[in-house]
């Protein structure tokens, strides 16, 4: 996932400036408040994704929005304050493709340098419902490891968890 590091003026608890210091020896710069001395961490976003496993086949969706429009990526989205990250795959899975899903294994986490998403990918298969482009989407389909569109693909945690699940299925890639 692609996101700016924002900048934060004024402290949510008491309204008072931030300055940027260091809260303790061994922390990075934070933005600390000059009135209250809350400490602002800027914690990651969490993202909870699923490749849905249908007759040796796996979804893919062509995003309709930005970052990476046009680009394929397995269903997911962002985990929502208070919600199971299991949860926000199955959710996350139905709302973009129409597809009710069950959990099978965690395959991996992702997560790279000066990158704000923590990306979570599991396995899951299908239970019911039709494919169906949701209103992020352009396009959902169906590929088998051969015809994965490595080229295509808008993230690189969507082609290390594809890599990953090649991998645990015993794929040639």
């Amino acid at each position: 996932m692609h996101h700016h590091n924002p900048h934060f003026r004024y402290c949510p608890v008491c309204g008072g400036l931030f300055k940027t210091e260091r809260p303790r020896d061994m922390d990075k710069p934070r933005p600390v408040c000059t009135r209250c001395d809350f400490v602002f961490y800027l914690d990651p976003k969490v993202v909870a994704c699923s490749i849905v496993e249908i007759e040796n086949r796996i979804v893919l969706l062509r995003r309709a929005i930005k970052p990476q429009k046009g680009k394929w990526v397995m269903p997911g989205g962002y985990v929502d304050r208070g919600e199971a990250v299991e949860a926000a795959a199955i959710r996350e899975t139905e709302e973009e493709c129409g597809l009710k899903t069950e959990i099978d294994r965690l395959l991996g986490v992702y997560s790279y340098h000066s990158e704000l998403a923590v990306i979570i990918v599991y396995l899951t298969r299908h239970v019911s419902g039709k494919l169906i482009s949701g209103d992020e989407t352009m396009e959902a389909r169906l590929f088998s490891e051969g015809d994965i569109p490595w080229e295509d693909l808008a993230f690189r945690s969507t082609k290390d968890a594809l890599k990953d699940y090649c991998e645990f299925r015993g794929y040639k890639i």
